[in-house]
């Protein structure tokens, strides 16, 4: 199902929630890591799509999804419904003051833990590593030909959670 970036502007303006996952297994020393789920706790400072503004009820928490291809997806959600922000992590690179940027190729919208809509976009996700033990930054702008996307959490240097 594609969506295009109205479609997404309206979906959030009218209904994002992660599922709670368990702890596993020591994590990995690196972010996003291998293949899996790792949920992350702290503060959305803000998430708006077009020019809806969904900050007010962000969750404080954002997954980071790693798929066995590689694809990462970071996923805010919103009174019920996500948005992810999507990339090859393959194309990972460093940026300044010890973070790193993924290059971003779609957005995903969904309901719960389902995401069943994307729009083509251009963009990236700059981020530190949160296995240091201290606060970072996850900071994701991204723009489709009809509208942009934005997406900003920190959290609080707190371990991370993580299922495969």
């Amino acid at each position: 199902m594609r969506l295009s970036a109205p479609a997404v502007a309206a979906f959030f303006s009218t209904t994002l929630a992660l599922p709670s996952f368990a702890a596993s297994a020591s994590p990995p020393e690196t972010f996003p890591g291998a293949p899996g789920v790792i949920t992350l706790s702290g503060k959305c400072a803000k998430l708006v799509v077009a020019k809806f503004d969904a900050t007010k009820g962000c969750k404080n928490e954002l997954a980071s999804v790693t798929l066995a291809n590689g694809v990462v997806t970071f996923i805010f959600t919103s009174d019920g419904k996500a948005l992810g922000f999507q990339g090859d992590g393959s194309g990972i690179k460093s940026a300044s003051n010890g973070n790193a940027r993924l290059p971003l190729s779609l957005v995903t919208t969904g309901v719960g833990n389902k995401m069943t809509g994307q729009v083509k976009v251009a963009g990236f996700c700059t981020f530190g590593n949160p296995y240091a033990g201290k606060p970072i930054a996850i900071e994701c702008t991204a723009e489709s030909k009809d509208s942009s996307f934005a997406g900003s959490f920190r959290t609080g240097g707190k371990l991370v959670k993580k299922e495969k």
